[in-house]
């Protein structure tokens, strides 16, 4: 089977979407390997994230080659891809919420992932032109895709809500995370003596609460893993106004294997995100046996599991509450066992197999 790839993402972006590219394109042409990989993109890149491409003999990579192309990157990837497609692969995998304009008349089958549809279900954090593209792409590439591939059932259920799906042509397939959390082991018992945050530092994943809840707290300290800007300075004006200095260190570009250490050097692991697709740094947690505490309702019962700590994302005093249920040893090593045995829901084999399946069963229709 010849699969294609946009791997923009892949390339050109480090955080989630990207993550979860190079995951798909690692996992499948290492554990599929009979197949052909071809990956598109519109500039190439020596991501460490894509090193073990180096040691495959399954995939290409395709940089524009027609001199519209070069010149219109955006249009070449959008539309322009189309053409090529054609008699280059059996099908085509939009791994980032979206599929090339006319796919749909190539007879290359077609699968589109979609992460969330955050900017519909909570417009506030988004401008109102990005809106309307997210809208106008997702809706279209939902609608003319073969099948789509959901992160989670909360996604699944807002396509089904919002885009009149229908139920049977979405399949949910969870996502995998970096093998070297996945086999991580400890050599000795982490000393554990602060709370971590890990993300993007912008208002929908709410680190003024872990901040207010640490100014309830003066003995903890925080480490936070991740980058902002308009938000950061929110957060950095309530350290400054309210003594915590001292306490909170900021860390970027973190590398992998430092995140590894310092997700298991962690008292607890603190992500009160208002909505996530599916929220990958949960099960990095808890493939490290760090505790979670996360929120309420949405997919993070799916990503944390029935032993993960949930709170009202906005209440700061019931997530102090939550931190200070850590300090029962008893408790923690049942919550660390548990999370780490629904941390197995993500492993690269689940993944790979669910996704050939679905691969398989497109190509087995033509």
């Amino acid at each position: 089977m010849r699969i294609g790839f946009d791997a923009k993402r892949a390339y050109l972006n480090n955080t989630g979407l990207g993550n979860y590219s190079r995951d798909c394109i690692r996992i499948l042409s290492e554990r599929g390997a009979d197949n052909k990989y071809h990956l598109f993109t519109t500039k190439h890149s020596d991501h460490p994230g894509l090193a073990f491409l180096r040691q495959r003999e399954n995939t290409w990579t395709h940089l524009p080659s027609t001199v519209i192309g070069k010149l219109f990157k955006s249009y070449w990837r959008s539309s322009g891809i189309t053409k090529e497609l054609t008699n280059a692969v059996d099908l085509f995998h939009g791994l980032s919420n979206e599929l090339p304009i006319g796919i749909e008349k190539t007879g290359v089958k077609s699968v589109v992932t979609i992460h969330d549809l955050i900017f519909i279900r909570y417009p506030e954090f988004y401008k109102p032109i990005d809106r309307w593209i997210y809208k106008r792409k997702f809706k279209r590439s939902c609608e003319v895709s073969d099948h789509i591939i959901a992160v989670s059932e909360q996604t699944k259920r807002d396509i089904i809500e919002f885009f009149a799906i229908p139920p049977d042509k979405i399949t949910v397939v969870y996502q995998s995370c970096n093998p070297i959390f996945q086999t991580y082991h400890q050599q000795s018992t982490p000393k554990r003596d602060y709370l971590l945050y890990v993300g993007t530092i912008e208002k929908r994943k709410n680190l003024l609460t872990i901040l207010k809840a640490l100014a309830l707290l003066p003995s903890k300290k925080l480490k936070v893993v991740g980058k902002g800007k308009e938000y950061l300075e929110e957060c950095q004006s309530f350290i400054s106004d309210h003594h915590l200095t001292d306490r909170v260190s900021f860390h970027q570009d973190v590398c992998t294997e430092e995140l590894v250490s310092i997700y298991a050097g962690a008292e607890a692991f603190i992500y009160p995100s208002i909505i996530e697709g599916f929220g990958i740094p949960i099960i990095e947690a808890l493939f490290t046996k760090t505790p979670v505490i996360t929120t309420r309702g949405g997919c993070f019962s799916e990503s944390g599991g029935p032993s993960s700590i949930y709170i009202d994302p906005q209440n700061h005093e019931e997530l102090r509450d939550a931190i200070l249920s850590l300090e029962n040893a008893d408790f923690v090593d049942q919550i660390i066992s548990d999370g780490y045995k629904h941390a197995q829901n993500f492993t690269d084999e689940k993944f790979q197999i669910n996704t050939l399946k679905i691969y398989n069963s497109l190509i087995s229709r033509k």
